[in-house]
């Protein structure tokens, strides 16, 4: 699995439509949503998507289509996280309309394009998986049998 920790940001430009990706760690899901609502005001639609473990070690999923047509951005951009093993990370989405309906097909597309497009140039990091393990004995047990040097 792979993620992320910093902010990247991409355009794509489709028939007019401008369509800005965002990819944030998760943790900052929320704050960097509620910047970019106050920095893009005239924006049609803002369309989510993220993947976290949570304290259980399971993977939770969200995707939000935000009023475009049922299942063309949301899904699309988490099928794109999902496909590039992406965890603990978000995507943000502005679209402005250019006025030329791009129908189902080409919304999907053009989503599915500028996430992969962000993620394409952001620094991914492997995820591991860590544990802390204590290891208590009594030091006049304690030998040495071996010594490398």
């Amino acid at each position: 699995m792979k993620y992320i920790n910093n902010i990247y940001i991409n355009t794509l430009e489709v028939k007019q439509s401008k369509f800005i990706a965002y990819l944030t760690p998760y943790s900052d899901f929320q704050k960097t949503l509620n910047i970019l609502k106050k920095e893009h005001p005239k924006a049609r639609h803002f369309v989510v998507a993220y993947r976290y473990l949570n304290e259980f070690n399971q993977i939770v999923e969200y995707s939000s289509d935000d009023g475009e047509p049922k299942g063309t951005s949301g899904k699309p951009s988490l099928f794109v996280l999902q496909g590039s093993t992406m965890i603990n990370c978000s995507v943000i989405i502005v679209r402005y309309f250019g006025g030329t309906k791009l129908g189902t097909g080409g919304l999907v597309r053009a989503y599915s394009d500028a996430v992969n497009l962000v993620i394409k140039q952001a620094e991914l990091l492997e995820y591991k998986q860590e544990r802390e393990v204590k290891v208590y004995f009594e030091y006049s047990k304690a030998t040495l049998t071996h010594c490398f040097l």
